[in-house]
């Protein structure tokens, strides 16, 4: 991991003019924001704010019509062996004949090089991440025999296995329980206190607050951006969801009461 007494002071990630468009209807518009590194950023809004489209952008998996995005302040190319990427899972073909181990290894790929083997060090480490996710009794499973929250899990312990210093995560607590969830958010607070810069994909506005201490408002356009603590606002909330608030009126009801705690699990 790079030293954080020297790089600190650089962004982990700065995008600047980022606008997409699919079939000539901007998606995002003219978004501009920094985040420091060693932050839990979440990143919110309602369906169609563009959320998922600013990672895979930033990604080089969309297309930019305008801007850039640099992480660890240069593009991506530069910097790819430090970025992990965590896509939705319903993107992901689960039928493909691979082992739980098999999945995770894929993360040290990067640092073998070309036409490399995996070492004994990597399967350690393979093996040691999915401890950390608690599949480790699964090691030999095919990936297609696991629930929808254990292969989430998968992807998780593929991500630590890269050893990256800058995660993004596309709703990864998306369609797990309770217990996964807190298990998932447990391990991110943790990768945050080791270091690493992690932006999470989500749309839970009553877990926002316990889980990020950064945050990203998108409706399109930038709403907000810094420190939940002052951004995740009424204000801001209402900017960002317009009339689609009202559906969350009980989260504006927790923001008015100041210290009644968020949702847990």
């Amino acid at each position: 991991m790079a030293d954080q007494n020297t790089t600190s002071a650089t962004p982990a990630l700065e995008v600047h003019d980022l606008t997409v468009s699919y079939h000539s209807k901007p998606v995002l518009w003219g978004v501009d924001f920094t985040v420091p590194q060693g932050t839990l950023t979440g990143i919110m809004g309602p369906n169609g704010a563009g959320k998922s489209t600013l990672i895979k952008s930033i990604m080089g998996l969309v297309e930019m019509n305008s801007g850039f995005a640099h992480i660890l302040g240069g593009p991506l190319e530069k910097v790819r062996q430090q970025v992990s990427y965590v896509p939705q899972r319903e993107s992901v073909d689960w039928n493909f004949p691979a082992s739980v181990l098999d999945v995770v290894l894929m993360g040290r790929y990067g640092k073998l090089g070309l036409f490399k083997r995996p070492r004994k060090a990597d399967k350690e480490a393979a093996l040691s991440c999915l401890e950390d996710v608690g599949l480790l009794p699964f090691k030999d499973r095919q990936i297609a025999q696991l629930s929808g929250g254990q292969q989430q899990r998968v992807f998780l312990a593929r991500a630590l296995a890269q050893d990256a210093d800058i995660y993004f995560m596309d709703e990864p607590f998306a369609g797990v329980d309770a217990a996964t969830e807190q298990a998932i958010i447990n391990l991110l607070k943790k990768m945050r206190e080791q270091g690493k810069t992690v932006f999470v994909v989500h749309h839970d506005l009553q877990t926002a607050p316990e889980y990020f201490d950064w945050m990203v408002f998108l409706n399109t356009r930038l709403v907000a951006n810094g420190p939940t603590k002052k951004v995740f606002t009424q204000e801001v909330l209402k900017e960002t969801y317009g009339g689609k608030l009202s559906l969350l009126v009980q989260v504006g009801d927790l923001l008015a009461e100041e210290g009644l705690p968020p949702r847990k699990g």
